[in-house]
C-alpha cells in the first residue's frame, strides 16, 4: 500500500485509479508532500535577484523578496545566520542567495531560506556605493571643517587591523625606521562576515579609553588593510564603519588598499594614505630629520640673537652720545643744591629773628613781678581805704552822727569786696602765669630737648659755632651739666648770634 507521505507512490495511487477512485488528502498532507518534493529536489542553490520589500522582524529574522523581470521568490534569514550574511540587505539591492527551498503552509507559498549573500557583480557594487556615498555626503560625515589635525609626534600609535597580515608588520617596521614610538594594535577581521562590526567597534573602543588609564589613549589611529578587490574591501564601505571613523575624536588615518582603491572611510578620516606604509610616515616623523631641522632653527636662533643684540648695542651708542655728560649733569644739580641750603639757612635764621622780635613785642613780665606790682597795688588801695574811713569816721564823730552799726556793716562789705576784688587778681594772676609757661623754653626741654649755652650764656644753634676743647652749659629741665666741645664736624661753619638781652630772656 502506498505511503501518503511518499509523492511517487501518491502519484501512482492517483494514476491507477484512473481518476474515479482518488483517494482524499488532508490540506496539511498535501502540503507536507509538496515541501518534501521541493526540498529533496532543490537541496542547496543559489539564486540571483533584486532585494525587495525588506523587513526586519522583532525577533531578529529578516524578510524579504528577491524579483527578476518575471518573477517573485520570497525569502528569509533565521536570526542565527543573519551576522553571517556578509552583506546588509537593502531595497534594489541585486544579490545572490545562497540557501534551500522550501515552503511555507501557512500560506501555500514556496521561498528560500537564505544562508549567505553576495553582492551580484561589481556593477552593482560601485551602484550600492555610490548611492550610500551621497547619503552620507549629505548628512555631512565628510566635511571638511569635520577633518582634525595630525598630531606631529604622538606618544601612542593605534592601529585596527588584522593581527597575521604583512600590514601591521610594515606599519611597525617603518615607525620603528622613522621615529620609534608605542604602537597599539587592536586585531580585527579585514573582510568577510562580522568584519565591519569589528572594525567599527575597534575604533569606538580605543575613543573610550580614559586618558591616564592602565591602558594608554592612543594619539593617532591608523585603520589600514591590503589590497583586494572590491568585494574584499566591501567592509570599509558599510555605513556602520563610515560613521565609527567619522565620530571618532582621536584623529584618524585611513589607509585600505592600494593607490587606486577607494573606500568611504577615506572619506570620513581626516586623512587619506595611500597604502598602510604611507600612513605610518604620515603619524610620525623622521627622527633625523627633526633633529637637523631643530639644529638648523638654534643655528639660526642664535644668529638672529646675535644680530638683535649688535643692533640694539649700535642704537644704545647712538643715543649715548645724543646724551648730556652725566657728571656735568650732577655738578649742576650739586650747585642747585648748595644754593637751596644756603637760601635754607638764612631763612631759617632769619625765621628765628623774626619770631625773637615778635616775642620782644609782646612785652611779657614774669608773674612774679606782676604779682608784686598788683599787691603793692592793693596795699595801696587797702591804705588810702583805711585812711579814707578814718576820716569819715572823724567827720562822724565831728558831727556827731557816729553810728556804730552802720560802720560795722561798711565794714563787712568792704571786706567783702576786697576779697572778691583779690580773688579776681589771684585768677587773672593764674592765667597769665599758665599763658607765660606755655611760652616758656622749659616746655621744650621737658619734652627731652637740651638748651646748650657757651661760658658767657649766649645760646649754641649750630654745630659749626663750637670748637673744640670749647665749654659748654647744657641745660636741662631739671638742671644744668657742664661740659666741654671734644671734636668738631667736617664742614661745619661757625655761626654768629647776638646775645639777648638780659631782661627778656630767650625762648631758643
Amino acid at each position: 500500500m502506498a505511503s501518503r507521505n511518499d509523492p511517487d507512490s501518491f502519484g501512482e495511487a492517483a494514476e491507477a485509479a484512473g481518476g474515479y477512485n482518488i483517494p482524499v488528502f488532508t490540506v496539511s498532507e498535501i502540503a507536507q508532500a509538496l515541501r518534501t518534493t521541493i526540498e529533496r529536489g532543490f537541496p542547496r542553490v543559489r539564486v540571483r535577484g533584486e532585494i525587495t520589500g525588506f523587513k526586519r522582524h522583532t525577533s531578529g529574522h529578516l524578510y524579504f523578496r528577491l524579483k527578476d523581470e518575471s518573477a517573485v521568490l520570497e525569502a528569509v534569514c533565521w536570526r542565527n545566520a543573519a551576522p553571517k550574511l556578509g552583506v546588509v540587505p537593502e531595497d534594489g539591492l541585486e544579490v545572490i542567495a545562497t540557501g534551500r527551498l522550501t515552503t511555507y503552509a501557512g500560506r501555500s507559498q514556496y521561498q528560500i531560506v537564505v544562508e549567505a549573500l553576495e553582492i551580484a557583480g561589481e556593477g552593482a557594487l560601485l551602484k550600492l556605493l555610490e548611492e550610500r556615498r551621497k547619503k552620507l555626503l549629505a548628512e555631512g560625515l565628510f566635511a571638511a571643517e569635520r577633518k582634525q589635525p595630525i598630531p606631529y609626534l604622538p606618544e601612542i600609535v593605534g592601529v585596527v587591523t588584522s593581527p597575521t597580515g604583512a600590514v601591521i608588520r610594515d606599519i611597525l617596521h617603518r615607525i620603528a625606521e622613522r621615529f620609534p614610538r608605542r604602537v597599539l594594535l587592536w586585531p580585527v577581521a579585514v573582510q568577510g562576515a562580522g568584519a565591519a562590526e569589528q572594525i567599527a567597534a575597534a575604533i569606538a573602543g580605543f575613543n573610550r579609553l580614559p586618558p591616564g588609564g592602565p591602558v594608554p589613549r592612543p594619539d593617532v589611529l591608523i585603520v589600514a588593510r591590503g589590497g583586494g578587490s572590491l568585494e574584499d574591501l566591501w567592509a570599509f564601505n558599510e555605513e556602520i564603519v563610515v560613521r565609527a571613523a567619522a565620530e571618532s575624536q582621536i584623529p584618524l588615518i585611513s589607509a585600505v588598499g592600494h593607490e587606486t582603491d577607494t573606500t568611504l572611510i577615506d572619506f570620513a578620516a581626516d586623512r587619506r594614505a595611500p597604502t598602510p606604509t604611507a600612513a605610518a610616515e604620515m603619524a610620525v616623523p623622521v627622527r633625523t630629520e627633526l633633529a637637523h631641522r631643530l639644529t638648523a632653527l638654534e643655528a639660526r636662533l642664535i644668529g638672529a640673537a646675535h644680530r638683535s643684540l649688535e643692533r640694539q648695542r649700535a642704537e644704545l651708542r647712538g643715543l649715548a652720545r645724543g646724551l648730556p655728560d652725566p657728571a656735568a649733569l650732577l655738578g649742576q644739580a650739586a650747585q642747585r643744591l648748595d644754593e637751596k641750603s644756603t637760601r635754607l639757612q638764612q631763612g631759617m635764621r632769619f625765621l628765628v629773628e623774626a619770631r625773637r622780635t615778635r616775642l620782644h613785642r609782646l612785652h611779657l613780665r614774669h608773674p612774679r613781678e606782676l604779682l608784686r606790682e598788683r599787691k603793692a597795688t592793693l596795699r595801696g588801695a587797702a591804705r588810702a581805704l583805711k585812711a579814707a574811713l578814718e576820716a569819715r569816721l572823724r567827720a562822724e564823730r565831728d558831727r556827731g552822727k557816729h553810728d556804730t552799726t552802720r560802720l560795722r556793716h561798711l565794714e563787712r562789705r568792704l571786706g567783702s569786696a576786697l576779697d572778691r576784688a583779690l580773688g579776681l587778681a589771684r585768677r587773672d594772676l593764674s592765667t597769665r602765669a599758665k599763658l607765660l609757661e606755655s611760652y616758656s623754653y622749659q616746655r621744650v626741654l621737658e619734652r627731652g630737648f637740651v638748651l646748650v649755652r657757651d661760658a658767657r650764656g649766649q645760646t649754641i644753634l649750630r654745630a659749626g659755632a663750637t670748637r673744640p676743647g670749647m665749654p659748654l652749659s647744657l641745660n636741662f629741665a631739671d638742671g644744668r651739666v657742664p661740659a666741654r666741645v671734644t671734636g668738631r664736624s667736617e664742614g661745619a661753619r661757625p655761626l654768629v648770634l647776638k646775645k639777648p638781652t638780659p631782661a627778656q630772656g630767650t625762648l631758643l
